[in-house]
This record gives structure tokens, sequence and C-alpha cells, in this order.
């Protein structure tokens, strides 16, 4: 059974950083997915980051692109995003999730089983 649980999540002034965590458990395909999401109140949920474990190749959104980092750890049981710069249009509930097996990058919720309970970010002055 995969079970991810994201931590990190805090207030954070505009032009600050930070750094959320993801400990995942059961993660035991080396070709998968595991990814960022974020929603905020009244919108849908929006893919951040996705990192291919089977080539580590990676997406971002264009909102987020040369801000934030996607990382894991080796064994696959920790990932992280590094957030810069942040403003306060990256205010939202943060999910980490994960998915396999997985042939290419996705940035489709629903191709994502498995989901943390999310974490909030927000930033503000």
């Amino acid at each position: 059974r995969v079970q991810l649980a994201e931590s990190g999540g805090t207030s954070v002034q505009p032009g600050g950083s930070l750094r959320l965590s993801c400990s995942i458990s059961g993660y035991s395909d080396s070709r998968g997915l595991m990814a960022w999401f974020r929603q905020s109140p009244g919108n849908p949920r929006e893919p951040v980051a996705v990192l291919y474990t089977g080539s580590s190749s990676t997406y971002y959104s264009d909102s987020v692109k040369g801000r934030f980092t996607i990382s894991r750890n080796p064994t696959r049981t920790t990932m992280w995003l590094q957030m810069n710069f942040l403003t306060p249009q990256d205010t939202a509930m943060y999910y980490c999730a994960a998915a396999m097996p997985a042939h290419k990058i996705s940035i489709i919720p629903g191709a994502f089983k498995y989901w943390g309970q999310g974490t909030q970010v927000t930033v503000s002055s």
C-alpha cells in the first residue's frame, strides 16, 4: 500500500523560500511519477511539478518554472519541492502525489492514484 504525507507548509512573506517534504512508503516501481499539485479555493487542482522516476525527466508549470525544483532521494522514500521567490499567487494547499507504473510524464490529476492529505502554504506580508 502506497502512503504519502506532506509537511513543511507554513506562512511566508513574499520573496521568501520554503521547502515542502513528502514522506512516501510502499513506492516500489522504478518507473513511475512523483508530483506536486496545488489547489486554492474556487480553483481546480493544478500540477506544479512532476518527476518521472524512469528517467528523472521533469515538468514544471509555467507559473513556477525557474522558481521551484522537484527532487527525490534515490530510494524514493522522500520527495521535496523547493520553492523560491514566493508570491501571494503561490498561496494554496499543496499535495504530493504518485503514480505507478508509468511510462511518461502526465500532468492530469486523474492519472495519479496516490495522494497525500495536503499542506497549506500561505504567502502574505
